[in-house]
């Protein structure tokens, strides 16, 4: 199980060379791989009718801006997003980007992509909210399409290609697609496109009985789709504070592996840091734990 970490927000601050300080130390104490979330823009609070939103005041990087500055500054550790808001983006644009940000930092880019739920940001970006989830299934395909072949055409619902490619190709082909789905609630239509399309899935249950049972349906999707479940990756996700046991840390990552999980990552967000070396030096500690089980 391949041990990684996850910055949500804010977290790594906005001082460059702070960034480039814990990325580094991330990347030279072994961890697998750096998520990075997805917010272009956040629309006023009044506007958000008492969902649990992103709004304006919120402060996000743009997530593949950062990530070509993390691989510019590190030398193994994975690049992923998690996730982009992919429905709300220029696919053909998001294959050129992913692609440049895959060949210029060696092949450790992992794209991780969702839905999202802020109508805002669709409409800001003048995209369409209603129907993202199956906009998002073609996207996938045109992405898988451009990154393996110089010249693409493709005919689809919302994708008209004749005889186009990006140049220069990814070292990956295809990238990595790993895919989210949202806490709370579990929607089937999801499971079933993580099942049938996804290299990956990103899902956010504990490691009960509730996730067992439905990793286990993913894995049925994917089977009724012709492939073997075992290639798909799971990763898991735990929140970290300073005033935890550390046997509770090798306990939760102990019962992820047991239940098949292939990547864990760990945050420390949420606990009132104020610089981005507190949330280094957590991650580091829970490393050494996990590790050292």
């Amino acid at each position: 199980m391949e041990l990684g970490c996850a910055f949500a927000n804010l977290d790594l601050g906005t001082d460059f060379g702070a960034i480039r300080d814990v990325v580094q130390a991330l990347d030279d104490n072994g961890f697998a791989v750096v998520t990075v979330n997805d917010h272009v823009v956040g629309g006023h609070p009044d506007r958000a009718n008492g969902e649990k939103v992103h709004t304006y005041e919120t402060a996000v990087h743009e997530p593949l801006v950062l990530l070509s500055f993390i691989g510019a500054v590190t030398s193994s550790i994975g690049l992923a997003t998690g996730i982009l808001l992919l429905p709300q983006r220029q696919t053909t644009l998001v294959a050129k980007q992913v692609a440049e940000l895959d060949l210029l930092s060696g092949g450790r880019v992992r794209l991780g992509v969702g839905v999202g739920r802020n109508w805002m940001e669709y409409e800001a970006l003048n995209e369409d909210f209603t129907n993202r989830g199956v906009r998002m299934e073609e996207q996938v395909e045109v992405l898988r399409r451009y990154w393996t072949e110089e010249l693409v055409t493709f005919e689809g619902r919302w994708h008209h290609l004749d005889r186009v490619g990006i140049n220069p190709l990814p070292v990956q082909r295809p990238i990595p697609i790993w895919m989210g789905s949202f806490f709370g609630f579990v929607v089937e239509r999801v499971l079933k496109r993580i099942g049938r399309m996804a290299d990956g899935w990103l899902p956010q249950f504990p490691p009960n009985e509730e996730f067992a049972a439905v990793l286990e349906r993913v894995r049925g999707y994917a089977r009724e789709a012709g492939r073997d479940p075992a290639s798909l990756g799971i990763e898991c996700g735990m929140r970290i504070g300073p005033d935890d046991d550390p046997q509770r840390w090798v306990e939760t990552a102990t019962a992820y592996e047991r239940l098949g999980a292939t990547h864990l990552k760990a945050t420390a967000a949420g606990n009132g840091f104020t610089h981005p070396q507190q949330h280094l030096e957590l991650l580091l500690r829970w490393k050494d734990a996990v590790t050292a089980r």
